[in-house]
């Protein structure tokens, strides 16, 4: 499987983050094919990225050697329902993005000792920035692994997991975290206009900050103690700053926040699952 068929079922924005990750990292347009319910999905997807694209599910999974569904996760059972015969006939790598999902449920759908990989991407994906967890089941060769986290290097970091449950953790950090950032930002810059700064001032130097404190995390290693001790000088502002975030329990806020997030994704987990 060096250059495998890849095809998608479903054209939406994780699917074409991927695929424009791959066409840009070298693969050819002619490996990769799109199935989608919407004509007019099917066409932006033809214009912007030059690949096949079909509205039969089940012809996608004929033309594939990996097939990744990409299908929001209410739809995933029908979607596995639908075309289960042809993946048992075919027999190709599979791999679910669909948030909360296990793989028993997806393997019960689609048929037993299918080689499944669940993976869950986040929004920065869409930007070739993203950071993707992965775990695979019993049946996924490391072959097949190296061809998933190819697959998925296309639009970002890779991280693969030992025990699926861990998969709650990592949406809880990485999948909603762009999130928490995001409105960690919007914060500081509201409060920047409120101090007196020009909108697309507060805008650019609160964007830019957060580029430029993630871009020293990824240069420094994963000492992140270090870095915000090297920034904090004592009695200045920074201190002051932080001493304020400390007193209002941050830490205690952000734990419960993730703790919220992860014991969601086990109970939608459980509510996608169910029969």
């Amino acid at each position: 499987m060096t250059d495998p068929k890849i095809a998608f079922i479903g054209g939406g924005n994780m699917a074409q983050a991927i695929i424009g990750g791959l066409i840009a990292s070298g693969y050819s347009r002619d490996l990769i094919t799109a199935a989608d319910p919407l004509p007019q999905q099917r066409t932006v997807i033809e214009q912007r990225h030059g690949i096949r694209t079909v509205a039969d599910n089940r012809l996608a999974v004929g033309a594939s050697d990996v097939l990744v569904l990409a299908v929001k996760p209410q739809l995933l059972r029908d979607v596995c329902g639908e075309i289960g015969a042809p993946v048992q006939t075919a027999r190709p790598l599979v791999l679910s993005v669909a948030a909360g999902v296990g793989t028993h449920d997806i393997s019960r759908w689609l048929g037993e000792h299918i080689a499944l990989i669940r993976v869950m991407p986040n929004s920065p994906a869409l930007v070739g920035a993203g950071v993707t967890g992965m775990f695979a089941n019993e049946n996924v060769d490391p072959t097949q692994k190296s061809v998933a986290e190819r697959l998925m290097s296309a639009v970002g970091a890779v991280v693969w997991l030992d025990r699926e449950s861990l998969l709650d953790p990592v949406t809880a950090i990485s999948g909603s975290g762009p999130a928490y950032f995001f409105l960690i930002m919007e914060i500081m810059e509201r409060v920047g206009v409120e101090m007196g700064l020009p909108a697309d001032a507060a805008s650019e130097l609160t964007i830019r900050t957060a580029a430029g404190a993630a871009e020293m995390a990824l240069q420094s290693g994963p000492d992140l103690v270090t870095l915000r001790r090297q920034v904090t000088s004592p009695g200045g502002t920074t201190e002051a700053a932080l001493r304020t975030l400390e007193e209002a329990d941050l830490r205690g806020i952000v734990r419960a926040a993730l703790i919220a997030a992860r014991d969601r994704g086990a109970e939608l987990a459980d509510e996608f699952g169910s029969d």
